[in-house]
């Protein structure tokens, strides 16, 4: 008779019960994590599509519209299909625009209030460099020489988009000047003159500094009459409150008619706007424009990290897998590493700045920038710091990673190498890295997954809300180890709770937050498929 047929269906029942419940929670988790991610998806994904605006007649009694009896937003909510069942007031979430004008870029109006309700074709969004995006009637389009071309005219939409797009063309050269050419001559005459204190100025740093100069003040008299041209054109438009406005054409970067869109034309704009999220630069404290920086920020800290902690995680488990003998001493660092991994990151984080930035920051300060103290160069918060606290953060993973991998290599075929004739270094290194090589990638991939969502560490060492120069650039030495960085984590957090205008914040929020998911999910399934393909070579190779 089986064991199994032997217990009594009360006892069976009772054994069975913790599994129920593991079961039952594991599944209601899995249905948060997917709901959570769905939420983010669902928020992130809109706020690249280009909504419709409406335009709403309110009733006669009503003074609930911002701009009147007639107001138009873009309706971000309508709350009557989610507070019906609670009996509360039905309201539609409206997108308003135009802040400095309106007061709020957002309204709640009570439905009640509304009598009718259009889309009007002749609406347009404009994105504007400051002051949030407007929601406009165009009137006229001033050129430079002063005609004005109506918004009734058949070539008016084509005449303003050639504008723009002269506009975004001065634009980038303007900041092609001031962050490469401008930026690398500043540095060139800051080094000559340190050179000059330190060395006398002879009458060779003196010409070149004066050669340096005449070129600066030519660059700077370009980007005084590019600057000129950005202002030489305007635009006249009502605001849904009736107010006409006229504003430099150079403070708007984009409009288009969203009610007059189809379907393509809408996901052209919305591949438009999610590639210039990814390759602008954040504006409006950071609640519009792109993450740029934030991206850049990101992938080099990862990056450094990453070499950082590889070769010394891969080097100290190696040694107390290969070298090491067993004993107390092993076993007390074995344990101790498996402790490092458990210690809350806000502590290395402060081992960071005292140890890295003070110490070693203000060594180095001391030693090789010292005509530049009192201001820090690498006494303070920077990216190298920054990745280096985090390899120390993450060296636990690698290490308990590699040895297990090392430990779980087949003995037999250590010892046919050995026969063979090949050294211990040989058959460690021809055999026995190589094969262990995806239980190290598991190691980093793991390391890299925690750095990218770590933020309490790199607070204390370096990381900013706004960092508009990027680690590397054109100018000499091209990495810049000592900057300070912007980073998702850090980008996600400065919105969400530091932020003024938090409602302005929140499709930033949602978008950056999709965005962080997003690259850790492709970095860790490159880094998985990548040690699959490396296990497959090197079992075929072996056996």
């Amino acid at each position: 008779m089986s064991e199994e047929s032997t217990v009594r269906p009360g006892k069976r029942s009772r054994v069975e019960l913790p599994i129920w419940l593991l079961g039952t929670g594991l599944a209601v988790g899995i249905v948060m994590v997917f709901l959570l991610l769905a939420v983010i998806l669902a928020n992130g994904v809109a706020v690249f599509w280009p909504r419709d605006v409406t335009l709403l007649q309110l009733r006669e009694d009503s003074t609930a519209g911002p701009g009147g009896r007639t107001t138009f937003g873009a309706i971000i909510l309508d709350t009557r299909a989610v507070e019906n069942a609670a009996g509360s007031e039905n309201e539609l979430y409206l997108f308003l625009g135009s802040a400095d004008v309106m007061g709020d870029k957002f309204h709640y109006l009570p439905v009640e209030e509304v009598e009718s309700q259009s889309l009007p074709s002749t609406v347009y969004v404009a994105e504007r460099t400051s002051r949030g995006d407007a929601i406009m009637e165009p009137l006229a389009l001033i050129l430079p020489s002063g005609k004005e071309v109506s918004a009734e005219a058949p070539d008016f939409s084509s005449r303003l988009n050639e504008a723009l797009a002269r506009n975004e063309g001065m634009r980038r050269e303007i900041q092609h000047l001031e962050r490469n050419e401008i930026a690398s001559l500043n540095r060139q005459i800051e080094l000559l003159r340190r050179e000059g204190v330190s060395a006398g100025a002879s009458p060779e740093l003196q010409s070149q500094q004066h050669a340096l100069e005449n070129e600066h003040e030519q660059l700077a008299r370009e980007l005084q009459v590019l600057r000129h041209g950005l202002q030489a054109a305007h635009l006249r438009y009502r605001l849904l409150s009736g107010e006409e406005r006229e504003q430099t054409l150079g403070e708007i970067l984009r409009v288009y008619q969203p009610n007059a869109l189809n379907t393509f034309e809408k996901l052209a704009i919305f591949g438009a706007r999610f590639w210039r999220f990814l390759a602008e630069d954040p504006r409006e404290g950071n609640t519009e424009g792109g993450i740029f920086p934030v991206i850049v920020g990101t992938f080099v800290l990862t990056l450094l990290m990453s070499v950082l902690v590889m070769p010394l995680g891969v080097v100290a488990a190696v040694y107390l897998r290969e070298y090491a003998r067993p004993g107390p001493i092993v076993h007390a660092v074995r344990i101790a590493v498996s402790n490092l991994a458990g210690v809350p990151s806000i502590v290395y984080g402060v081992f960071g700045l005292g140890f890295f930035v003070y110490f070693l920051g203000g060594t180095i300060d001391s030693l090789f920038f010292a005509d530049k103290l009192p201001a820090p160069t690498f006494g303070t918060g920077g990216i190298l710091w920054a990745a280096l606290t985090l390899a120390l953060l993450t060296v636990p993973v690698v290490i308990v990673a590699t040895e297990e991998s090392l430990a779980a290599f087949p003995k037999g075929m250590r010892e046919a190498s050995l026969a063979c004739g090949a050294s211990h270094w040989q058959t460690l290194r021809r055999v026995v890295l190589p094969a262990s090589a995806p239980g190290m990638l598991t190691g980093l991939i793991l390391a890299v997954a925690r750095a990218a969502g770590e933020v309490a560490p790199l607070m204390l060492v370096g990381v900013v809300a706004f960092a508009p120069d990027l680690p590397f650039d054109g100018v000499v030495p091209w990495f810049h180890l000592d900057r300070k960085f912007m980073h998702m984590g850090y980008h996600i957090y400065s919105l969400g709770f530091l932020t003024p205008d938090s409602e302005a914040a929140m499709p930033m929020v949602y978008a950056t937050t999709l965005l962080l998911i997003l690259l850790v999910v492709v970095l860790n399934v490159g880094a998985i498929l990548m040690r699959d393909y490396m296990r497959r070579r090197y079992t075929a190779e072996t056996f």
